[in-house]
């Protein structure tokens, strides 16, 4: 397949994540196979990643160390901290409580580099940062999701930690191994990986509609407005940290777009294995709505640096 094909994909992962939440609620059955294997799944989608980075991609934590430590203090501090007060103000039911609190202790999400680098942002610390928290993520996300969310369900927090060891970081490496190890394999097949992503990203939110066909009809409008929310005010907030740590316009930038977009399939995939599928739906819907949200962003960010250059 050419690569401005795969390109084009992976670019309309809104319209796959649709395609395949509708798949989900009209004929869950085709869906509910892949529940066993959604591991597997996210980890081929960490693998991918792997392929796409280098050792220079990792160059700005050594080289910047300062910017990159407030950088991910401000992504797992702003972000629980909104969704416990969001989740408070709303009242939500437990199992979407727990669902909010891990869509916002999870690592940035790698698609912000895109984000950032349509925004005229700063893509090399948006590549950083996202490894950074990604790297921590292990121990991170696994102690905010129990310390936030213990009062509202049960949450074992080593399991936890073994999931995200072994589908994010080993496939993680192993990726970036065999990236330095198969050069020039993977700079042929490296289009190939953002389009799988995007599938597997899509399956998943799919799935998570197919798990809760009949619990969505009981949810209200407060769990949108609350991953809106979460969304929404973690790019304000997220900016005016980078205001507060005095970084550059485009390092703002970055921040903004890279605290407000998470990880949400990886939250999916943690809330099916060790919480309730109930619990996936927060991520699900923060998975497609972070994508348009940054987008929209990104367009005013990048047509104000053109009309300034006119």
């Amino acid at each position: 397949m050419p690569a401005k094909l795969l390109e084009k994909f992976s670019k309309l992962l809104v319209l796959w994540v649709i395609l395949a939440a509708g798949i989900g609620f009209l004929f869950p059955q085709v869906l509910l196979p892949l529940k066993p294997f959604t591991d597997w799944l996210f980890g081929f989608t960490m693998f991918g990643i792997g392929c796409l980075l280098s050792l220079n991609d990792f160059r700005p934590i050594l080289e910047k160390p300062k910017l990159i430590l407030l950088g991910t203090t401000a992504q797992f501090i702003i972000m629980p901290i909104l969704a416990f007060f969001i989740i408070k103000t709303l009242g939500l039911a437990p199992a979407l409580a727990v669902g909010l609190i891990l869509a916002a202790a999870v690592p940035d999400a790698m698609a912000a580099g895109v984000m950032s680098y349509l925004a005229d942002a700063d893509v090399a610390f948006s590549v950083a940062l996202t490894t950074a928290t990604t790297l921590v993520s292990p121990v991170v996300t696994p102690a905010l999701t129990y310390f936030l969310g213990k009062q509202y369900i049960p949450i074992q927090i080593w399991p936890m930690i073994q999931s995200i060891i072994i589908m994010v970081i080993l496939p993680l490496a192993l990726g970036l191994w065999f990236q330095h190890k198969f050069n020039k394999i993977t700079s042929r097949i490296k289009p190939a990986f953002p389009a799988l992503s995007t599938l597997f990203i899509a399956f998943i939110c799919g799935l998570v509609v197919a798990l809760n066909k009949d619990a969505l009809g009981k949810v209200t409008w407060l769990i949108f407005v609350a991953v809106i929310a979460l969304n929404v005010l973690g790019l304000i907030f997220g900016y005016l940290a980078g205001r507060a740590f005095k970084f550059s316009l485009p390092q703002r930038r970055t921040l903004a777009i890279n605290v407000g977009m998470q990880n949400a399939g990886m939250g999916a995939v943690l809330a099916i294995k060790h919480i309730s599928a109930e619990a996936a739906i927060p991520n699900a819907l923060f998975a497609t709505w972070c994508i348009i949200s940054a987008a929209l962003l990104a367009a005013v960010w990048s047509r104000g640096k053109r009309g300034a250059c006119n």
